[in-house]
């Protein structure tokens, strides 16, 4: 698409959107979304969705924040709940009933069939941070140390437990590194109070959480190891469902020479799993709503990617099936409204990800 297109089909897509929310806005649709906390494009998504839909007329989106998208996606399968920011590769598993969902078994694929997309975006890349005074310049130096990867359950500690095995050569949890969880919530403490020796999480380019840490001295940010990145284990990884690399040369993170952020790389490029991510909402939501909140959503993405220091770098607008992870083993659609409203914006949508 050109940019000459993209700007009058952005123009086009704001006029929808508010012609769609002063038709709507007699009839406000009340929601409930659930999200993680602050700190993410996930929150970032969700909040700045809340605020536009509220504003336009649209809906009054009820957020629950610091929430565990394992729980979160099963609650808008079952109804309980309108809307979440979640992992993809939740969605696969939840299908599957394997990992987080292994006792809800063959359940798992009609629950599937109840949650649908309506934007997607990215939460960053795994990346391995820790104080500079805790001596850790490597995946190696993690042997016996106490690492935070993730909430209790879900794909976060997935991945992370994945990352650091990969990283590391092999290193398990529980045998070569103490794991350390809590829930989303207690993150910002973590980053802060000495708990744990490193943390592996998602951050963005440049990241909140990064920014946290350094309130208690200088921060490196480990890379995988360039051979293992490459190497053929670790691009079967990104082959699966849910899963993207990430890499960033060194200048792109987003921090200043005198920040006193370190990138520890053979070549100062960041390597990394990425985190495809999207917004789902329940499959039985109505057309019109999905299409209204779709639209305001695009119309208003501008705003959103001045909301935070990363907001353009994290794919809010970028529909591109290899860069979303979506098709192939990820059988998730986009809702009929959300296909309606990103087409109208003269956005492609992949037809593999369209509903049938």
């Amino acid at each position: 698409m050109t940019n000459m297109f993209r700007k009058a089909a952005f123009a086009a897509a704001s006029a929808g959107a508010l012609m769609l929310a002063a038709n709507a806005a007699s009839a406000q649709a009340n929601l409930t979304g659930e999200t993680s906390s602050p700190g993410n494009s996930p929150h970032l998504m969700m909040i700045h969705l809340a605020d536009v839909a509220a504003r336009e007329g649209v809906a009054d989106i009820q957020v629950q924040e610091g929430q565990t998208a394992t729980n979160s996606i099963v609650n808008v399968a079952e109804g309980k709940s309108d809307m979440v920011t979640a992992p993809t590769i939740l969605y696969f598993l939840l299908e599957a009933g394997r990992g987080p969902f292994s006792a809800i078994g063959e359940d798992g694929a009609a629950l599937a069939a109840n949650v649908q997309a309506i934007a997607p975006y990215n939460a960053g890349a795994y990346g391995l941070i820790t104080p500079v005074s805790s001596g850790i310049q490597s995946y190696q130096d993690l042997a016996g140390k106490t690492v935070w990867n993730g909430p209790p359950r879900g794909a976060a500690l997935t991945v992370g437990r994945q990352t650091i095995t990969f990283g590391s050569g092999g290193f398990k949890d529980g045998e070569d590194y103490k794991g350390y969880q809590t829930n989303w919530g207690e993150l910002p403490s973590v980053l802060v109070d000495g708990s744990a020796d490193a943390v592996m999480v998602p951050i963005t380019s440049p990241s909140d959480r990064v920014v946290t840490m350094l309130s208690t001295g200088d921060v490196n940010i480990i890379s995988v190891p360039k051979d293992i990145f490459e190497g053929e284990a670790m691009q079967r990884f990104f082959s699966a469902p849910g899963n993207a690399p990430v890499v960033i040369p060194g200048e792109n993170l987003g921090y200043g020479e005198d920040q006193g952020v370190n990138l520890i790389s053979e070549d100062n490029v960041f390597r990394s799993p990425g985190v495809p991510f999207a917004t789902m909402v329940r499959a039985g939501l109505d057309f019109d709503t999905v299409k209204a909140l779709t639209a305001t959503y695009i119309a208003s993405l501008d705003e959103l990617k001045q909301r935070a220091p990363y907001g353009g770098t994290v794919n809010f607008d970028v529909l591109d099936q290899k860069t979303t992870g979506f098709c192939g083993g990820l059988t998730l659609k986009y809702h009929p409204g959300a296909v309606a409203a990103w087409e109208e914006a003269g956005y492609d949508v992949p037809d593999c990800a369209k509903p049938e």
